[in-house]
């Protein structure tokens, strides 16, 4: 396993990140397709014990049950201080007032419950999921501050916004003195590069770790452009993610499998491979519901694509709408 810094901090994170929405009772919240805990800790066990140190799950995957499994399988496959583990915050967990969103009652409510669940003092990294258009930024990033100062989080992240509001929150946290976010879960792979417009020379000229999520869309560069899953069925947010631009993302989907037949890899492997060279990203959070996932994941480390490799997986590409949030 490789290890980087985490940003500009001093923090190590493993080159891959195990992203855990996969694992959680599929009879909680919106995810059918998430695995039991049975099922998920063997997953669990074998990324932890192949070096992946960088865990990252939310409060609202599988409605808490993913923090649960997770924090579980670290107590059991691991030590603590051996993990870096990331949750998030946003999301509606309960129905009426003040069971969503950002606000200083939300964030302080939250954080202790994600942190019951998982079964810990403390989480590594602390993330909004989204912005909060309900809830002054002020706000929300003093309350953030004041969950470090408490110890309840080492430090403090975000996910899939504009540019310009990302850049907002880190110059008034600056402006006040307050904790500032060290890093962006962004949406970014094959089918969807938007974020190379702003969000990836802003986080790199600021040295913000950058940990994409759905480095694989979906799985739809892992397999043939028209085969189908289980999970592609029920997934109802990944149905809204790549509809835009079918016939340019099928030449990408067929530029993957091209070479990865060409090298006798997985396709997994390439698409990952090409979201690590990014000079930007620090580690592509990866799910996985098989052990084979995991090993290509790891197995792409050591794929270096060519130049001509790289032109032909992003020739293909057309502009796309923003996807993945609003």
């Amino acid at each position: 396993m490789e290890y980087v810094k985490f940003g500009k901090t001093g923090l190590e994170v493993s080159r891959i990140c195990l992203g855990c929405m996969t694992y959680g009772d599929p009879n909680k919240g919106t995810h059918a397709w998430s695995l039991k805990e049975e099922e998920s800790r063997p997953l669990l066990r074998q990324a932890i014990e192949a070096g992946i140190n960088f865990l990252d799950t939310a409060n609202t995957y599988s409605n808490g049950s993913s923090e649960e499994i997770v924090g579980r399988a670290i107590k059991d496959f691991s030590r603590r201080e051996d993990i870096v583990l990331a949750t998030k915050v946003f999301n509606r967990m309960r129905p009426g007032p003040n069971g969503a969103g950002l606000s200083r009652k939300a964030i302080f409510d939250e954080i202790d419950n994600s942190l019951r669940r998982l079964g810990t003092d403390y989480v590594d990294l602390y993330q909004i999921h989204r912005w909060d258009y309900t809830t002054p930024i002020e706000e929300t990033l003093e309350a953030l501050h004041d969950v470090v100062k408490a110890g309840k989080a080492r430090y403090i992240g975000a996910s899939s916004m504009y540019a310009w509001q990302f850049a907002k929150a880190i110059y008034t946290s600056r402006l006040n003195g307050w904790t500032e976010f060290v890093s962006m879960q962004d949406h970014l792979n094959l089918l969807y590069r938007e974020e190379e417009r702003e969000m990836l020379p802003f986080c790199e000229d600021q040295k913000i770790a950058v940990i994409p999520w759905s480095p694989l869309a979906r799985g739809r560069l892992t397999r043939d452009w028209d085969e189908a899953t289980a999970r592609t069925e029920s997934d109802e947010f990944g149905k809204t993610l790549y509809t835009q631009a079918l016939e340019s993302d099928r030449k990408v989907v067929e530029a993957v499998g091209v070479i990865a037949k060409a090298r006798g890899i997985a396709r997994a492997q390439v698409a990952t491979a090409w979201i690590l060279q990014k000079s930007a990203v620090t580690a592509p959070i990866v799910g996985a519901s098989k052990p084979g996932h995991i090993a290509d994941a790891i197995a792409s480390l050591a794929v270096k694509l060519t130049p001509e490799e790289i032109e032909a997986l992003e020739n293909p590409y057309v502009p796309h709408g923003v996807a993945g949030f609003k």
